[in-house]
């Protein structure tokens, strides 16, 4: 048995309203439009005909303190249901006027907050944590919120007002234990899932009981000593307790057999498979569980012994498939790499063949020797050898999908191989029953992924030069598994881990999704023509669209940054003005630093179990990028346990090779951008740039009373906005700012291009209400402040030589665009 505090409940009487069985027709009900999550409306008024008369109706007020939102909105009777920051909003379906908001996180100037239930001691209401990006559900008379601490949160629908909370997962403080999936309501239980980015705790499954809050039953992902599956887990440690299998996904419920189904995440640690030798049961699996006691019906799973962060992240869909003349009652999950699995819905077993298929070995990592591969399937995605046709960095080698990370030195694992990435989650597919394709989306790139020393040190680096990706658009013929189709989408100004907005298919025979530019899109859903495209001027981001209809006019309606856009035929608000998308072409990624020492070795860091992890990484300069005044002596020193020697990528100068702890003293008396390697480790790559005139240093500037403060200077702000960056952001933003997972990069042409045009105060009230994400507001104005003018100093933005003031002057009337003239 895996079930645990198990309390079967009572069938409760539910209405027909309540039953979201059938695809969405005028109503829009669950994240998945129906309990099915096949993403697919019934409504034709809008179709590959006209799609190109659509045009924006309404757009919502901006949202509260700059927040932003790529949930799938709820519709139902004419009101909209949406999260964005830390607030829940009711919105009038036909005009995007405002209804009421909730705010689930208080000021955290203004009141004391409860740590462990993180509620307000005055009110004993307020939840401690904000929403998750994933969405709502709605019962006849409740909304139902998963926040990032654990904690779900029911909402009266008609006023906003709380009506019960409750924790899922530990009452003490967790880092990173969140509600990750958007619940589910079904006949008076609301399903959720508990992930932890990889630390702290076994997933779990979680059922409440609607009106109260009350838990039903829970389900660990990771079987403990006793129960079926623990055998997979080795007996000489206890990685099982934090064995990861984060649910991510929501649930499919299929009402009639009385099954949930979900998906689960990868193992932990999850690159050092030597600590955890077996299958790793049921780490990256589709469960199927009985709805009334979390009883464990069957499970498949997609990937044995993961060593490649393969989480199955997107939700399973429930359709009829059809092999011969014989219809079977499917699930359908496309795992990480691309490929679609059908499974038989009521025994798990594979509807479409599927063989076990020899991999690539690695001794040092417990390689599993087979992993299962559809027979005939195609992925979305491209494969090894499409890479080995492609131009990739110096010295490195491509290997496949199925190619283990290496452990470090003084293992003799190749350390140069970069890998194709299993990308293919968090975007939730669709499926048409009129096409019988399912829809989906995924980002063909490498990374370079490593064993660090720590277990639990979790290493792939997206940052490597010259990197490309590549956005994949396709739809799958669910009776094969084959490509139907395959468009190449926009991806980003950085390189991306994931495309990430939900899909949208139509009885009009189209396919709605957002992209990163700005764009609205919709394809012909047959054949993939981009058949209308609407310019919303969001920068980077990824909503998640729905379709509903109100006084007999289909909208569709999907959040894109900070509002809600809905679009009708006929619609007559402008499209904003197209936007040239930022190129990463040749890019080399990384954080300017401003210092004359160069290291051979770099210390990345993360967090696991609210304990600080390190990774010492030889083959990475820290800085990756510094910057000099020119004539200035720079120091390069080895700081590894192996012989580097730095050399310029166009021969022009050298180190010498350098034994661990050597060092050299170079001068360079010319401005100018240098490139240089390893020359024994090639795939090593730094940049310095040279500048004719000293950096800034920092200028005194006025103190409150208007005399001159030469204590306080932007050099000494952004110092401190670092070291408070790299205590509560980095774990997830990483400290070079390239992020990681959900976490998006803070650095770069994506990043300069969202936030160029707001005001200072946006974001700072962005970073202040919704970080960190598991104690929002917890930091104090000042270090907020001094966050901002860390991010600012280095995207190139910083406020000239003067620190940034809290002041009206400065957070409501600056724009960052304008920053640096407004302090000159």
């Amino acid at each position: 048995m895996l079930t645990f505090a198990v309390a079967p409940a009572a069938r409760p009487l539910v209405s027909n309203a309540e039953d979201f069985s059938r695809p969405a027709a005028e109503d829009w009900v669950t994240v998945g439009g129906d309990w099915g999550n096949t993403r697919y409306s019934t409504l034709t008024q809008i179709t590959r005909n006209n799609v190109r008369l659509l045009g924006a109706t309404w757009t919502s007020d901006v949202f509260d303190e700059n927040g932003t939102s790529s949930v799938t909105p709820i519709v139902e009777n004419g009101t909209m249901f949406v999260t964005a920051g830390r607030m829940v909003y009711a919105l009038d379906a036909r005009t995007g006027a405002r209804l009421w908001s909730y705010k689930t996180v208080p000021d955290a100037r203004a009141e004391t907050m409860n740590s462990s239930l993180g509620r307000s001691r005055e009110e004993g209401a307020a939840p401690g944590a904000i929403p998750n990006f994933r969405g709502v559900a709605v019962s006849a008379e409740l909304i139902f919120v998963g926040l990032v601490d654990g904690h779900v949160i029911a909402l009266n629908k008609k006023t906003g007002t709380l009506a019960w909370v409750r924790q899922t997962g530990i009452e003490e403080p967790k880092q990173q234990q969140q509600v990750s999936t958007a619940p589910i309501y079904v006949d008076g239980i609301v399903l959720t899932g508990l992930a932890n980015g990889d630390a702290n705790l076994r997933g779990r499954l979680t059922a409440l009981e609607a009106s109260t809050g009350k838990v039903l039953w829970q389900v660990f992902t990771i079987p403990g000593p006793g129960a079926d599956g623990h055998e997979t887990w080795p007996s000489f440690n206890n990685t099982w307790k934090f064995g990861g299998g984060g649910v991510w996904a929501n649930a499919a419920v299929d009402r009639e057999l009385g099954i949930a189904y979900f998906t689960t995440g990868n193992p932990v640690p999850a690159f050092a498979g030597d600590w955890r030798p077996g299958d790793n049961l049921f780490t990256c699996s589709v469960l199927a569980v009985d709805l009334r006691t979390g009883k464990l019906k069957w499970h498949y799973q997609l990937v044995h012994h993961d060593v490649f962060e393969a989480d199955a992240g997107t939700p399973v869909v429930l359709s009829d498939l059809e092999i011969g003349r014989k219809r079977h009652k499917a699930v359908g999950i496309l795992r990480s790499d691309g490929y679609l699995f059908q499974l038989d819905r009521r025994t798990g077993e594979p509807l479409l063949q599927v063989i076990e298929r020899s991999v690539p070995q690695l001794s040092s990592q417990r390689t599993s020797p087979t992993q299962p591969h559809p027979v005939g399937g195609e992925s979305i995605l491209m494969d090894c050898e499409d890479w080995r046709k492609k131009k990739i960095p110096k010295g490195f080698v491509v290997g496949c999908m199925w190619t283990p990370p290496a452990s470090p030195p003084p293992s003799k694992d190749a350390q140069n191989v970069l890998a194709p990435f299993p990308s293919v989650r968090v975007s939730q597919m669709a499926y048409s029953p009129q096409t019988r394709f399912f829809y989906a989306q995924g980002t063909s790139f490498l990374t370079w992924p490593r064993r660090s020393q720590d277990p639990y040190q979790l290493t792939f680096d997206t940052t490597v030069f010259n990197l490309k990706a590549y956005g994949e658009f396709a739809a799958i013929d669910g009776r094969t598994g084959k490509i139907a189709w395959k468009k190449r989408v926009y991806t980003g100004g950085k390189l991306p881990i994931y495309l990430r907005g939900a899909l949208l298919a139509t009885a009009g025979g189209l396919v709605f999704r957002s992209s990163g530019d700005g764009n609205v899109e919709s394809y012909d859903a047959e054949t993939g023509d981009l058949l209308w495209t609407f310019q919303t001027g969001a920068v980077d981001a990824s909503g998640s669209p729905v379709s509903y209809e109100v006084d007999g006019e289909q909208y569709i309606a999907v959040p894109m940054g900070s509002a809600v856009w809905a679009f009708k035929l006929g619609g007559e608000i402008p499209a904003a003005a197209a936007r040239q998308p930022p190129s990463t072409e040749g890019e080399f990624r990384g954080q300017w630093v401003q210092t004359n020492v160069i290291e051979t070795t770099s210390m990345k860091h993360t967090q696991f179990a609210s304990v600080n992890r390190y990774f010492i990484d030889e083959f990475a300069f820290n800085p990756t990028r510094a910057r000099v005044a020119m004539s200035t002596a720079v120091l390069f020193v080895n700081n590894g346990n192996m012989d580097h020697e730095i050399v310029a990528t166009d021969g022009s100068w050298g180190t010498g090779p350098l034994s661990p702890a050597q060092e050299v003293w170079l001068t360079f008396d010319s401005p100018g951008v240098r490139t240089y390697t390893c020359k024994q480790h090639p795939w090593t790559h730094g940049q310095l740039a040279v500048a004719k005139t000293e950096p800034a240093q920092g200028r005194s500037t006025r103190s409150s009373d208007g005399s001159w403060d030469n204590s306080r200077k932007l050099v000494t702000q952004v110092a401190l906005g670092k070291q408070q960056f790299d205590n509560n952001c980095s774990a997830c933003h990483e400290r070079d700012l390239s992020g990681r997972g959900m976490a998006p990069s803070l650095i770069g042409d994506a990043f300069a291009s969202r936030w160029r045009g707001a005001k200072v105060g946006q974001m700072f009230e962005r970073i202040r209400t919704t970080m960190p994400l598991t104690e929002p507001g917890s930091l104090d104005r000042k270090a907020y402040l001094n966050i901002v003018a860390y991010l600012l100093q280095a995207n190139d933005m910083a406020a000239g030589e003067i620190e940034l003031e809290d002041s009206a002057e400065v957070l409501n009337n600056v724009s960052i665009a304008d920053i640096k003239r407004h302090y000159q």
